[in-house]
């Protein structure tokens, strides 16, 4: 460190200096995050970014000081005992420890923020809760991301470096410094509850995630003046969702309602195949792209090109969320998630009416694939919520020769599988395929080495890879008896890095593919609507003819009407879109409004210009209301 002498002085000031010290490290990580992430945000100029940096300062503080807690307690107890080098030694391991944990926390979202927008939170241990590979998964981490283990060693080596010039002057027990020492206890304590809190009135609510917004002019910015161990740390206890009532009953169902009614006629027992495919954002489809790269770009996914051309799909699709995790529930149930997944909040337990357990109910048979060991991301327990009646993992595939080593059994083994196992069942059936190998570290079979174009983003020869697998699975299918007689609905989980600047925002950032495709009938085109993943239920039994009355937060994208909207929410943001324009609200107050149609960079901030303003805000508090009170009365079903 360049010190030669040590610094020698008394209890207090040691551990002021040492929390300065950490207080400073953290600074600089939140530096270090907005250079290796810089690229998701819009500009910033310095004048901006300095307000960021010192409105982090207070969530520094709040997160070191629960670092720390045990460590300022054990040096502000007076004590004869604090002076002595077994104890003193004991508090410095404590100090080292504890502080090299908060560290890795900011590291390992300076490479894992590209993939969630989000900093990590405490929902981060039940996502990973049921994988059985945590061990592989963190080894292949630290491997792509090297450089970063690296420098975080040779940060805490520095921090043991510096804890060790600063000694602790030995003071001589009295009785008559007692006095003295009692009072700096009780003050210590104080700053410690104000530092947690993030301010001294009795009014002041501890500060929380949301507390980041008053920092920045753009609701992603807020991961910018937050850490990651404050995050973990404050989401430890997910918080409950209010009960609102911003409109009378009578009127709120004019507005917007879940509940949708039966449909009049004979129901049509098609089949349902859902095809879901990790991270594929709509930018890797050529098909849907024609004016990237003037006019010139090929994309990534030839097969699922030509199946646009054979399908319905719609001009703006869009995901509900950022993580696999928010996938199933928004696809099968039409439930997006809202601040943190579905699944892992208090009303998963709510009863629901998903798409499968309505089909089942009408003599559907009803499967969902996944090649990943059984319990990932807890999609079994999920699906058999939902109304799924045998889940298909690595271990029914029972061959680990086709395992991939890191997330499941290769997708195009196990789509053959999954087509061949389709064969045997009893018609009407439903069934959700969920891929694997577009994932991270996105890898292909020894066998397809360089077979794939690679492109400027590493997921994307995973990417030809998998589009390869549904090529053939659809080779397959075709031959079979029940293929004809059977609705495709090929959609991703959510999209994930962009490399095109007209993907590089909070309305791409979204992007993903919708497409119906039924070979039997006439489904073909591409409507001017912005349609989501929770519209996809609704769209599914409407078009089946549905004859009862059922929930969903989405809207059926085949209704001719075009006044739906679609919605995401990320960072406690909401982004709601309707017609040309997306507005961005805390659900309280809106902080912009693009239309993002025209405007696909986003540049152009129209809030308080236009009428559909007003609308649009409207619309968004209906769906809060019928959100949120539903959540937390049990009301997630239409009856």
């Amino acid at each position: 460190m360049g010190f030669t002498k040590p610094l020698q002085t008394n209890v207090y000031t040691a551990a002021i200096i040492r929390f300065l010290f950490m207080m400073a490290l953290f600074s600089i990580c939140r530096i270090a995050f907005f250079a290796l992430n810089h690229d998701l945000f819009a500009p910033i100029g310095l004048s901006r970014f300095l307000v960021m940096m010192f409105g982090g300062l207070q969530f520094d503080v709040a997160a070191l000081l629960y670092l720390n807690i045990v460590f300022i307690l054990l040096q502000i107890i007076p004590s004869p005992f604090r002076y002595r080098d077994g104890y003193q030694l004991f508090c410095k391991w404590i100090f080292i420890l504890t502080n090299s944990l908060g560290l890795m926390l900011n590291f390992i979202d300076f490479a894992y923020y590209r993939f969630t927008l989000k900093r990590t939170t405490a929902t981060v241990f039940s996502q990973f809760s049921n994988e059985q590979n945590k061990f592989k998964l963190a080894l292949d981490f630290l491997t792509d991301y090297w450089y970063l283990l690296v420098i975080y060693l040779l940060l805490i080596w520095g921090l043991i470096k510096l804890y060790d010039w600063i000694k602790v002057k030995k003071q001589d027990f009295k009785w008559v410094l007692l006095l003295r020492d009692l009072a700096l206890m009780v003050l210590f304590a104080g700053l410690t509850v104000v530092g947690v809190r993030g301010g001294w009135r009795h009014s002041t609510r501890p500060i929380t995630l949301s507390n980041a917004g008053e920092f920045v002019e753009q609701p992603e910015e807020t991961s910018i003046v937050l850490n990651t161990p404050f995050c973990i740390i404050r989401t430890l206890r997910i918080s409950t969702l209010e009960q609102v009532n911003y409109f009378e009953e009578q009127e709120l169902e004019t507005i917007y309602t879940p509940i949708h009614p039966a449909n009049s006629g004979p129901f049509k027992p098609l089949n349902v195949v859902f095809l879901i495919v990790e991270s594929l954002g709509k930018e890797h489809i050529g098909a849907l792209n024609r004016e990237l790269d003037n006019g010139k770009y090929k994309g990534y996914t030839p097969f699922i090109d030509s199946l646009v051309d054979q399908s319905l799909t719609f001009k703006y699709t869009l995901a509900n969320g950022r993580k696999s995790i928010d996938a199933l529930p928004s696809i099968l149930s039409g439930i997006p998630s809202i601040n943190e997944p579905f699944v892992l909040t208090p009303y998963s337990s709510n009863r629901t009416n998903a798409l499968p357990k309505l089909l089942k109910e009408k003599g559907y048979y009803t499967a969902f694939f996944h090649g990943a060991p059984n319990g990932s991301m807890g999609f079994s327990a999920y699906t058999k919520l939902a109304g799924i009646d045998h889940y298909y993992g690595k271990t029914e595939y029972n061959n680990d020769a086709d395992f991939d080593g890191m997330w499941g059994i290769w997708d195009e083994p196990f789509m053959q599988y999954m087509a061949k196992s389709l064969n045997t069942f009893k018609q009407p059936f439903f069934s959700a395929f969920f891929s694997t190998s577009s994932h991270h570290p996105f890898k292909v079979p020894e066998q397809y080495t360089g077979k794939f174009p690679k492109g400027p983003l590493e997921v994307q020869e995973s990417i030809g890879y998998t589009d390869m697998a549904i090529k053939k699975f659809f080779q397959t299918a075709s031959k079979m008896p029940w293929f004809k007689h059977t609705l495709f609905v090929l959609t991703a989980d959510h999209a994930t890095v962009s490399h095109f600047t007209e993907y590089q925002n909070a309305v791409g950032y979204y992007s993903i593919p919708i497409l119906f495709y039924y070979p039997g009938g006439n489904l073909k085109g591409k409507l001017d609507k912005t349609v989501q993943q929770i519209d996809i239920m609704p769209t599914v039994l409407n078009y089946l003819n549905y004859d009862k009355p059922y929930f969903s937060y989405g809207f059926d994208a085949f209704d001719q009407q075009n006044n739906n909207f679609a919605l995401n929410n990320n960072e406690g943001s909401y982004r709601l879109y309707w017609k040309d324009y997306v507005l961005f609200s805390d659900g309280q107050k809106s902080s912009g409004l693009y239309a993002f149609k025209k405007d696909r960079l986003l540049q152009h901030n129209l809030l308080g210009k236009l009428p559909a303003q007003l609308e649009m805000e409207k619309r968004l508090k209906a769906f809060i209301q019928q959100y949120n009170n539903r959540m937390i009365n049990n009301q997630l079903t239409a009856n």
